[in-house]
């Protein structure tokens, strides 16, 4: 599957990631997983006592989210954070606190923005287009 992001979302990602800095960002993407479409994202606290080197999203953002996808509005589709100071993959502690429940996790670093699908056997990368809205 290649996912489909716009460029004012990649764009948003990235500033948000830099606004943060020396901390890790994090949020929820928001879109339609059939269509593998990432719509929007929304900016959670993290809530991590550690923010320079971990994210923990804040779970009130999470039941929100899940309560609004329940309800026919927008879909949790994934998750993001940043890695201030590193590449845009995932970390051995991302990896230990993935659910492998098929979610897509953008990780931002270096500039750059990669997008993973969080499965069963770890995480894979997932190819993206830029698309204008």
């Amino acid at each position: 599957m290649t996912l489909d992001v716009t460029s004012e979302l990649f764009d948003a990602l990235l500033a948000e990631a830099d606004a943060a800095h020396p901390r890790e960002c994090c949020g929820l993407l928001i879109g339609d997983p059939a269509e593998g479409r990432i719509d929007a994202f929304a900016a959670a606290g993290n809530v991590h006592p550690q923010p320079e080197t971990r994210f923990e999203i804040d779970p009130q953002a999470l039941i929100d989210a899940h309560r609004a996808g329940r309800s026919g509005g927008p879909q949790l589709v994934g998750y993001y954070h940043s890695h201030p100071d590193g590449e845009p993959r995932p970390s051995a502690t991302d990896a230990a606190m993935a659910a492998g429940d098929g979610m897509i996790w953008a990780i931002i670093g270096g500039g750059r923005v990669a997008f993973w699908h969080a499965g069963r056997a770890g995480f894979s990368a997932l190819p993206y287009r830029l698309v204008s809205r």
